[in-house]
């Protein structure tokens, strides 16, 4: 089908989620100092002190492991004014951010200031670290800085166990804006049907493209497929994290729909995952209508066995 592109879609879209990772022993020795109440920085092959510690020198990139306790007072070398602050961000009110030099250190420390106004803070300005009450291993255990020669750091605790790793909350709001092949993909989504593109020598794109990828020529002679096809590839998750919806194992395939010539990433269940393989022909698990959006393949809950016989190898083997 072809046609006039109808109004654009656009959304406010939020990505929110636990980002976990392991810090190493570096950046591990200085949480765990930040926890203690010290700040830890490293000796570079050319004698500067380097805060935060780095692994490897940046300029012999030799392994580094002399550390070296810094005074949580320093200068400001550097700093930018937050007018209106962000969710997350260290204060609900103006304030600054900059670049610190510690005593005893030869890098800047990226931190906030809490000034009232950009009239409290210029290069050079000397500041004192103010920690916070209950510290965990994080760079948040120095709540920000504040103007002041003193330090009024807490008495050293034990630093413990080393910290290894660490809990960072993403939260990203952002608003997108389709292009013209996705806004008719996606309302055809909305209607129950699956839409490809077509390519000038008949291959046919799911989702379109908008363009071919081999020539750069358009792509708006569109193409209802059938919500059934084969999996080509696929693999069995067994490693559970942190908000997953389905408890492994299951598998995540990429099914080639019919008349269509490149296959896409989905669930495949309705059936054990050992039951999965190449060829399998498989259906769309369609959400219920009431709960449809224009998510794109969300709709579609998951693919499941057709019970059909499984296509020969050689007829989907150059689309892998």
């Amino acid at each position: 089908m072809t046609g006039t592109i109808p109004d654009i879609l656009a959304a406010e879209l939020r990505m929110k989620f636990d980002y976990t990772r392991s810090v190493g022993p570096t950046i591990g020795r200085f949480l765990t100092g930040l926890r203690a109440g010290r700040i830890v920085g490293v000796r570079g092959s050319d004698g500067r002190v380097l805060v935060p510690p780095a692994e490897f020198d940046p300029g012999t990139s030799a392994r580094l492991t002399e550390f070296v306790d810094v005074a949580d007072v320093g200068t400001v070398q550097t700093w930018s004014w937050v007018r209106d602050s962000l969710p997350g961000q260290p204060f609900d009110r103006p304030f600054a951010w900059a670049l610190i030099k510690l005593d005893g250190a030869d890098t800047g420390l990226l931190h906030a200031v809490d000034v009232a106004s950009p009239d409290d803070i210029h290069t050079g300005l000397r500041v004192r670290a103010r920690w916070a009450a209950e510290r965990t291993g994080a760079i948040g255990d120095i709540a920000c800085f504040e103007p002041g020669e003193i330090s009024t750091a807490p008495a050293e605790s034990e630093p413990g166990e080393p910290v290894t790793g660490i809990v960072t909350p993403i939260d990203l709001r952002y608003k997108h804006t389709a292009a013209p092949q996705e806004t008719v993909f996606l309302r055809a989504i909305a209607e129950g049907r699956l839409l490809g593109a077509r390519a000038a020598d008949g291959k046919v794109y799911f989702p379109p493209r908008g363009a071919d990828p081999r020539t750069g020529e358009p792509t708006d002679d569109y193409v209802d497929l059938a919500d059934t096809g084969i999996v080509t590839t696929f693999c069995i998750v067994n490693v559970p994290f942190q908000g997953q919806r389905i408890k492994p194992p299951y598998v995540a395939a990429y099914v080639l729909l019919d008349g269509a010539d490149i296959p896409f990433l989905h669930l495949v269940l309705g059936c054990e995952p050992s039951e999965v393989r190449m060829g399998l022909r498989v259906k769309a698990a369609w959400k219920p209508r009431a709960e449809w959006t224009y998510d794109g393949l969300d709709n579609v809950a998951h693919f499941e066995p057709t019970g059909e016989p499984d296509a020969e190898y050689e007829t989907f083997a150059h689309h892998l």
